[in-house]
């Protein structure tokens, strides 16, 4: 690519009040209206009158521009640029934004969180998210967000070694379709993983069982979260899980007690990296034996199901062969009725969570924007709000941008330059020509738009 000669360099005027940045906010908007989330803010919300006025529009500005792109409060001011102010109501200021942050309150951040569950369910009952008849996998997990500065209240150094606040995510996926974000939190940077889990799994649960009526679920975690209160919320809830365990002395002797008859190899579909030899490794073996967990509880508290066992041969750091082999062992309990080899595919699938957290830091996670925690957990709740409604987006607009990342959403279907024109009394969207998604964006703008019920028809 060339700089054409007939460009003059220098030339660029900011002068034209017709033109927007980001087009693809007209049908996203409208999904995010249709999905009742200006409606549920107003419903929900009872932040102080002077700050929470309008609740519902200040909601849907904060989660529009973070579908846009924006990763900070100050990043708002896209909002208010060229035509916007002739395809949108109620852009407000990013200082009006900032003030409507900084009066949340813990109890005003559960609320926000029943948006967020509410509005998920308007997103799937108009979009084909966890499309599909089989099992919904909820994966749970915490990241670090990394702050700087000491003025952010709650930061601290957690398992990372890295000084930031905690997030503890629970996202769902189907077979069919990408993850969405279910239930999430925001805690101190040193919190444990598993503190609070119990609690954001059962709000999880409920959410899928609202979204998702009447089909399987399985639950995902490490071992961080293997414990009698998680795993009771989730079989007090009906559902299976599949949870990491760690090497103690009674999963040992219940690994000891497995026949070597009983393994069973499997190849992996991509070798793995093994850190501590600096080798990648294909080959691997797994067998199960029979485990009840929480043995050591009453009757009532234990949890029977089964030890799903992989093993992995131990290389020698110095690429000579051992006179018998040697083997590390990684181990998960497991409720579920999945074959063994199927069972140990099914769990290691458990890391597609750390992409969703790698898309929320590429995008409104980016920065936690305050200094004040409240608003902090506030925008982690919008971030996700915002991340399923793009995810939304992305499955209205056709299979091309179905599994695609919220970056690749944002550039294909979002920030699409348009000038505003009137034909009619209407008001007309003039795009780029030959945009090369504009197949997907048309998609999504009729699907956006239709009836409840049609749009992903």
């Amino acid at each position: 690519m060339q700089l054409s000669h007939r460009c003059m360099t220098g030339s660029a005027v900011f002068d034209e009040p017709n033109l927007v940045s980001s087009a693809g906010l007209v049908p996203v908007l409208v999904l995010a209206e249709s999905a009742g989330l200006r409606m549920l803010a107003e419903q929900h919300l009872t932040v102080p009158t002077d700050k929470g006025a309008n609740a519902g529009w200040k909601v849907t500005s904060l989660v529009g521009g973070m579908v846009a792109g924006a990763d900070s409060i100050d990043d708002m001011r896209l909002l208010r640029h060229g035509g916007m102010g002739r395809l949108f109501a109620r852009t407000y200021s990013p200082s009006t934004l900032g003030s409507f942050l900084r009066s949340f309150r813990f109890g005003h951040v559960r609320q926000l969180d029943a948006v967020a569950a509410r509005f998920l369910g308007g997103l799937a009952a108009r979009s084909p998210l966890l499309a599909g008849a089989g099992t919904v996998l909820v994966d749970v997990d915490d990241t670090i967000i990394e702050v700087h500065g000491y003025a952010k209240q709650g930061a601290g150094f957690g398992y990372s070694k890295v000084r930031g606040l905690n997030a503890l995510l629970a996202t769902a996926a189907s077979a069919e379709s990408a993850p969405v974000v279910v239930a999430q939190r925001l805690r101190r940077g040193a919190a444990n993983s598993a503190r609070g889990a119990k609690w954001l799994v059962a709000d999880a649960l409920k959410t899928v069982a609202r979204v998702t009526p009447g089909r399987s679920v399985l639950l995902r975690a490490d071992s961080a979260f293997y414990g009698r209160d998680i795993i009771g919320a989730a079989t007090r809830a009906g559902v299976q899980v599949s949870v990491t365990v760690k090497q103690d002395v009674r999963v040992k002797a219940a690994i000891g007690g497995i026949a070597e008859d009983a393994w069973t190899p499997i190849a992996y579909r991509d070798a793995v990296y093994d850190p501590s030899s600096g080798r990648w490794v294909s080959r691997a073996e797994v067998a199960e034996i029979a485990y009840v967990a929480f043995a050591a509880r009453s009757k009532a508290q234990q949890v029977p199901g089964r030890l799903v066992v992989r093993r992995i041969p131990e290389l020698n750091p110095n690429g000579q062969d051992g006179l018998f082999d040697l083997w590390r062992y990684h181990a998960f309990f497991t409720t579920s009725s999945l074959d063994t080899v199927a069972a140990d595919i099914t769990h290691r699938g458990h890391a597609i969570i750390e992409q969703v957290h790698a898309d929320l830091k590429n995008s409104a996670l980016a920065h936690l924007p305050s200094g004040t925690f409240t608003a902090n957990a506030a925008w982690l709740v919008l971030a996700v709000l915002a991340f399923n409604l793009t995810r939304a987006a992305a499955a209205l607009s056709g299979r091309q941008l179905a599994t695609a990342t919220t970056g690749t959403i944002r550039r294909t279907l979002i920030v699409v330059p348009a000038r505003i024109a009137r034909s009619a009394r209407r008001v007309v969207l003039h795009l780029p020509r030959a945009w090369p998604w504009q197949q997907a964006w048309t998609l999504l703008l009729r699907r956006a738009c239709a009836p409840p019920g049609q749009g992903a028809t």
